[in-house]
């Protein structure tokens, strides 16, 4: 038999808490989503910044995943302004 301790997610597995868990893969979801969208509409870090009513410092952040500086109303506001809608859906945990 192992010692070895298995995990749902990698944020289970460094977060305290499931709470802090599920904050932080709504957070990691929300900001993939917007480096993606950039991405994909080919905007350079300046338009990207005009456009989600940031600085070019902060979409550098975005696009190095720096997680750490994002809160999820931050993200959500970034979304909108890049004409996104984000849904929310809650649903008993397993």
């Amino acid at each position: 038999m192992s010692d070895e301790q298995r995990f749902d997610s990698v944020w289970n597995a460094i977060e305290d808490t499931p709470a802090q868990a599920a904050t932080m893969r709504l957070r990691s979801h929300l900001m993939l989503v917007l480096r993606d969208h950039i991405a994909r509409e080919g905007l350079t870090q300046a338009r990207a910044a005009a456009i989600l009513g940031v600085t070019q410092p902060r979409i550098s952040d975005l696009m190095r995943g720096r997680i750490d500086l994002f809160a999820i109303e931050s993200l959500v506001t970034m979304l909108s302004a890049a004409g996104l809608q984000v849904e929310l859906r809650v649903a008993r945990a397993a």
